[in-house]
Formats: C-alpha cells, structure tokens, sequence
C-alpha cells in the first residue's frame, strides 16, 4: 500500500509516499481502506517537533527521539471496511465507518486496523468521506473541552480564540448547539464564516485585543496559544475557565495551582476521541447541528503541499487528502 513516511522530524518535504507492506487485522480488529483523511496541526506539530515550550524533551520520548517512532502520521479517516478479524461481530465487508487512532497515528496511508470496539463507527448518512473525516479531529476535542471537564451550559458566555481552525469551527457550533453566547476571535476575511456557524459577536485580532477589552467569559478557549494564563485571567468571570488547548508545560504545571488559589480555573490535556464522541458527532452531523468546514481538498500525492498550507497558519477548517 501507499503511505506517507515521516523521514525524520522536519519541514513538510521529510514526508515521503512510499510502498510499505498491508497490514493485517488481529482477531477482534478490522480492516479499513481509507478513502479521506486530514492534515491536521498535530500532525504538523509533530512532523516539525513544533510544541509548546517544555514540551520538546516529552515529545520525544513519546513520539521518537530523531523521527517520529510510527513514521505515518495522521488520526482521522472516513473509508470502508476491507476485512474482519475472526470475532468481529459488530462490522462487516462494505460497510461505510469513520474513526480515530488518536495518538497512535497510522491514517496517512491506504489501510489501517482498528480494533473494531474502539474509536470506529458508521459515517454520518448524507456525508461525503471527505465531510465525515473533516469532522473528527475539531468535533471530539470541542465534545472533550465543552462537554468534558468544563460542560458548557444554556446562557454562558465563551470566547474562542483561533475561532476559524479545525478546532475552533466545530466548537462554535457546540457552544451555539448548548445554548451559549459565542464571541469568536479571527481575522477579519473569516467574518463570513464564523458568521455561517453561527457566532454571535466576531472580534477581528487586527483590529481588537480581547484582553484589553472590558467584557468577561465564563469560558476562554484558546485554539491558538497566544492567550495564556496571565494574559487571559483578567476577562473571566468569578468562577470561568481558561481552556488551554494548546499549552506548553508551564500551563500544565500551573494548572492545580492557579485552579486552587480562586473559583477560577486553568483546563489543561489533550483530546482523545472515542466512539461515543464519533456517534455524538454522528448524531450533531445528522440533525444539522455540526457541520464541517473543509479549507481545501487534496489527491494524497500533495500531502506536502498540504502540510505547506497548515504549517501557514491560514488554514479554514480542514485539509482533507483523497486517497481514491
């Protein structure tokens, strides 16, 4: 099968599409020829060993420590089951699924195996693969942050900021779905969009700090980085939340103290979506409450340029790559 190789950490051209050998489903997992997959910032983050301060030495024990240890990147896909491992009862051939590896990583490439109880279910009906996999990597850590630790209620106030990512699309429409009043922070030429999604108030980053500004949030999420604690604090409520979606280690250390010492708190970890986030997204999908937000769509041999584009910055929603 193809795949796209990560080479060493590095810019997008130490990704190579290779021939590597098909894998093989165990017992209880499922074979799955991938027909949509995304090129997301973790990817990008990863690929360039790009993460928050402090983060670096983490990483590399994690992930490898001169290039990545799973050489193909990549946690979404949207494609057809191939073949069932011998106690597979709940899939069959054909069948149409999408699905998460998380931090296992594996989707860049013509084939994946799933364990057929983990994060794999039926694609939402009416979407394309292409739709369906641009869902994933945003709506499950919208669910995780908005949903998780921090449920966001009917008459709360949030600001996200990095409203027009990946992640930022699929969370102003969570919040709008859970009743909030959203106040997304973008560049001025994504109005329209966060407008599309359903925002209430859209604040253009050139042309208004939020931190300077008077009003107050139950919830900030920061998607981008650029609002840590101390700059972000002073815009929360008695008892709101920061949401750290991005943060380095001085977040993650900070976090249990700052959380103690006011009603305030400091949210950090990371997003892992399970199949009962990917049927929450099935069912927001299908009722017209989520949809996705696709930047471009790409033939899996433009994979570096699709890294390009996300390592920009510019990105509206997903990159998606085709592999059919």
């Amino acid at each position: 099968m193809r795949a796209a190789i990560c080479t060493r950490y590095g810019p997008p051209s130490v990704v190579e599409i290779r021939e590597v050998p098909n894998p093989t489903p165990k017992a209880d997992e499922v074979l799955i020829r991938i027909h949509a997959t995304c090129v997301n910032s973790g990817d990008a983050r990863i690929r360039a060993l790009n993460v928050p301060t402090g983060m670096g030495p983490m990483v590399r024990i994690g992930f490898g420590f001169t290039k990545p240890r799973q050489p193909i990147l990549g946690t979404d896909l949207a494609g057809v089951i191939e073949m069932v491992g011998r106690d597979v009862t709940g899939f069959q051939p054909g069948d149409e699924v999408f699905g998460s590896l998380g931090l296992s990583t594996g989707t860049h490439a013509e084939y994946v195996t799933l364990p057929a109880n983990g994060a794999v279910v039926p694609k939402p009906a009416g979407l394309t693969m292409e739709e369906s996999a641009a869902l994933i990597f945003g709506g499950t850590t919208a669910l995780h942050f908005l949903e998780g630790d921090t449920p966001l209620g009917a008459g709360s106030r949030i600001l996200i900021n990095g409203a027009s990512g990946t992640v930022g699309c699929a969370s102003v429409q969570l919040a709008k779905a859970l009743g909030a009043h959203v106040t997304a922070v973008c560049s001025g030429r994504n109005i329209d969009l966060m407008t599309s999604l359903g925002a209430d108030r859209i604040i253009d980053y050139n042309a208004e700090d939020f931190t300077s500004g008077a009003d107050r949030y139950d919830i900030i999420m920061d998607c981008v980085g650029n609002a840590p604690w101390k700059r972000a604090r002073p815009r929360l409520t008695e008892r709101g939340r920061l949401l750290a979606i991005s943060s380095g280690l001085s977040e993650m250390v900070m976090a249990p103290f700052v959380s103690q010492k006011n009603g305030q708190r400091l949210v950090v970890g990371v997003a892992s979506g399970n199949a009962s986030d990917l049927r929450r997204l099935v069912a927001m999908a299908e009722s017209g409450q989520m949809k996705p937000v696709i930047d471009r769509t790409l033939p899996f041999e433009s994979i570096t340029e699709a890294y390009d584009h996300v390592d920009s910055g510019r990105k509206r929603g997903s990159v998606v790559l085709t592999l059919t």
